[in-house]
């Protein structure tokens, strides 16, 4: 075995899997604290403000999920050239990569500037709601060209292993915007006090300063890929092997912001309250659920590199450890929500009314945290090796087909109280659906490579 093989082949699989995913989970859990952080702030100008910011997130899931979900393709592809040794393919990859990402921004810059309003009015009649949600997408979706190339910075970063970096972008982005949140949304130290706008520019500005950042670090301490349009002929082939992992992964996470919408406009009939109180759920298992992403976001390129090396028993240990530490990370959180869900909507100045929903809510949600542990890292194995259909298909049942049809049938029923338990309904379904189809990855895919080993070990 070549003895300047990539760690990712080479390193002990516990000790790999915390190298890779630690620093990760870390920034992740960063970016977590300031979204909660955002909307803490927001909650202290008015409860309107909180229910505008709450209705934006399905653009911002949107906007993560294509951005992201570019990302996963250039990661498993990148990932799995290296694997092969095949280090001019790795940097076509990473340039089609950052194109792809500047391709991308261009449609939000559209939506941002053309349909901000529209996208709340049909959501809302509340005129300082509409008010305060068409400034904040404006403002994120106009300026997302620092989050799509943060994001596909970050992605080069993970393929070769260098997740310690992306803690250090991800964290400085997350921390600038907690700094300058309080700063821009109130107006202190003599700057105008921009309101729920503050927010926005305190997020972008975050964004714009980590993307270059993480720029920096792929240019001097990347030396596995160089960034380079000399010579550079667009590839359709690298593009569809790209996008072959991460469309599946953009519909996917995209099927997210769709249900969103769906579930505000089920809530939005009972109070706007009700809404609040399911962006304050969105911001707090973020907190639960980002580790879980970081772990996966550790595991995609081990997987990937591993697979294109031939190396079925890493794979493996791989897969048998995320799913261990993915289901602790989520009993710790059903933990939490299930013992202090009034603490947790304390965070956001929740009034008597909010608490009223909120705390049934929080519980019965949680319920579902036992089941999505498995079913996440699933989905993150199957993009992996490629088979980014199955994360899909298993995306669009649980929220399109079981979660959104179920909570409107128990709103019709049971009324606001009962709409919670479509989430750990869904849960139930997405995990039955990850157990079989992990099975059939591992015996197409995984099991085969066995038969290999012998011969690349000679």
């Amino acid at each position: 075995m070549s003895q300047t093989e990539n760690k990712m082949g080479t390193m002990p699989i516990p000790k790999l899997l915390i190298s890779m995913s630690l620093p990760i989970m870390i920034s992740m859990l960063v970016q977590a604290l300031y979204n909660i952080v955002d909307s803490m702030f927001v909650s202290r100008l008015n409860e309107n403000a909180l229910t505008a910011v709450s209705l934006a997130f399905p653009v911002q899931n949107l906007m993560i999920a294509v951005f992201t979900g570019t990302g996963v393709g250039i990661n498993a592809l990148l990932s799995r050239s290296l694997g092969e040794k095949n280090v001019k393919q790795a940097n076509k990859v990473a340039i089609h990569g950052v194109i792809l990402a500047g391709i991308s921004y261009l449609f939000f810059l559209i939506l941002g500037l053309g349909f901000s309003e529209l996208f709340f009015s049909v959501q809302t009649s509340d005129s300082q709601i509409l008010s305060y949600g068409t400034q904040y997408m404006e403002i994120c979706c106009i300026f997302s060209f620092g989050i799509a190339f943060q994001i596909t910075f970050e992605r080069l970063l993970q393929s070769t292993g260098k997740t310690f970096y992306t803690m250090i972008t991800q964290g400085l982005g997350a921390i600038i915007n907690i700094i300058l949140d309080p700063i821009l949304i109130f107006g202190l130290f003599g700057f105008p006090k921009m309101g729920v706008a503050g927010a926005a520019v305190a997020t972008v500005i975050g964004q714009i300063i980590a993307s270059c950042l993480a720029l920096w670090f792929n240019i001097k301490k990347n030396k596995e890929i160089k960034l380079s349009i000399r010579g550079f002929k667009w590839s359709g082939k690298i593009v569809k092997g790209i996008y072959a992992v991460g469309v599946p992964s953009i519909i996917m996470a995209s099927v997210g912001s769709v249900m969103t919408f769906g579930m505000n406009k089920i809530l939005i009939a009972f109070s706007s309250t009700a809404n609040a109180v399911f962006g304050v759920y969105f911001k707090i298992q973020s907190f639960i659920f980002m580790p879980v992403f970081g772990l996966n976001n550790g595991m995609v390129p081990i997987i990937a590199y591993n697979y294109g090396a031939k190396k079925s028993d890493r794979i493996n240990k791989t897969i048998r450890l995320s799913i261990i530490g993915a289901v602790a990370i989520m009993l710790a959180g059903f933990a939490v929500f299930q013992i202090v869900p009034s603490m947790l909507l304390d965070i956001f100045n929740a009034s008597d009314y909010m608490k009223e929903i909120g705390i049934p809510a929080l519980r019965i949600i949680s319920i579902s945290f036992l089941f999505a542990g498995f079913s996440i890292v699933a989905s993150s194995v199957f993009q992996a090796l490629s088979h980014g259909v199955l994360s899909l298909l298993v995306s669009v049942i649980r929220q399109l087909i079981v979660l959104l049809p179920c909570a409107f049938l128990l709103s019709r029923i049971g009324g606001l109280h009962a709409i919670w338990f479509s989430f750990p309904i869904a849960e139930v379904v997405a995990f039955v659906l990850s157990v079989f189809f992990l099975k059939y990855v591992r015996t197409k895919e995984i099991m085969p490579l066995s038969e290999c080993r012998v011969k690349i070990d000679k």
